[in-house]
């Protein structure tokens, strides 16, 4: 067996081996090489503890040809070994940006298929260099520490294997066993701003700085994962013990700002805000109640959501 090959086989057995003989597992595949890749170590390695193993490629309609490819992969798993291989089209609403959209699609129509058959684990393909493109993408946009320790191993259900491994290390272990990957026309799309990170972004830091940039913005990732956690534990203990619709502005200002702006946050999505609606800005208004208070107005924030300060208290209501 290859290094590279044994490689990928490594990386998803301790995943496997978490799992009970006779349960149900599925792998996202596109058709690229990293959930090529999984799909091949996962066949490889599922069948000696008796997983059972469902591929899935999702099929987003939008692109010309994409029944077609979405047919030849399910052609080439079937060939893999893969007994079950589901073709599931999606419709992607352009709201938030295409591949916002196409994201959400896509996990909403995983997260069905789990659920109508039982699937424990749900397996993705991201590799190590997406991981660096997500860090570099959440530094552009400002985000805090949730935002930029990027994609977890493991979270509920999806399960990450190749997070500690390059692209370079899959399209190698690809040629040795003969896959042949789909290149997907929108990751050469620089209107997407992942696409121009992996393009260029990364190269140019690459070059100018040195190389090794990809590992060390992973390696950053993790250890802010470590911290956000540590945070939002903290943060979670506050809430516990306090009215989210009513909380006390003095008790707030006392706290960190890092645990109080988490407790806002949780306050305002469990008012009715729309899951991910929350900008810095809309934080930022809610946060000037409780620690610059000069007799301001109530905040307007998504879902109908209005925060006022009243008698030293934050209210927190959704009006329509």
């Amino acid at each position: 067996m290859s290094s590279a090959l044994l490689e990928l086989r490594n990386a998803v057995r301790p995943f496997l081996e978490n799992l009970s003989a006779g349960d149900c597992a599925i792998v996202a595949v596109s058709g690229g090489a990293d959930s090529l890749a999984l799909a091949y170590a996962l066949i490889k390695e599922a069948p000696d503890l008796a997983i059972n193993l469902i591929a899935v490629t999702v099929d987003h309609q939008l692109q010309s040809g994409s029944a077609d490819q979405a047919a030849k992969v399910q052609v080439e798993l079937k060939a893999m070994g893969y007994q079950e291989v589901i073709i599931e089209k999606v419709s992607v609403k352009e709201e938030s940006g295409l591949e916002a959209d196409a994201r959400a699609a896509r996990y909403a129509a995983l997260d069905a298929i789990a659920k109508a058959y039982g699937a424990t684990q749900i397996f993705l393909g991201h590799t190590r260099d997406d991981q660096a493109e997500t860090v570099l993408l959440g530094l552009a946009r400002g985000s805090g520490t949730r935002s930029l320790s990027g994609m977890a191993v493991l979270n509920g259900k999806y399960a990450r294997p190749f997070l500690q491994l390059t692209r370079e290390q899959i399209v190698a272990a690809c040629n040795e066993v003969g896959l042949k990957p789909w290149n997907d026309p929108h990751n050469e799309n620089a209107k997407f701003s992942r696409v121009r990170v992996r393009n260029s972004v990364l190269p140019v830091m690459e070059s100018e700085i040195g190389p090794g940039i990809a590992a060390a913005l992973a390696r950053s990732a993790a250890i802010l994962r470590d911290d956000a956690d540590a945070l939002d534990e903290m943060a979670q203990a506050v809430i516990s013990r306090v009215d989210l619709k009513d909380l006390d502005c003095a008790a707030l200002a006392e706290l960190p700002r890092a645990i109080r702006s988490r407790v806002l946050r949780a306050a305002i999505y469990s008012a009715g805000a729309p899951g991910g609606s929350l900008s810095a800005d809309h934080l930022s208004a809610v946060e000037s109640l409780v620690t610059s208070w000069h007799g301001q107005g109530e905040a307007s924030l998504p879902g109908g959501v209005k925060v006022a300060r009243i008698s030293g208290r934050l209210s927190l209501l959704a009006r329509p």
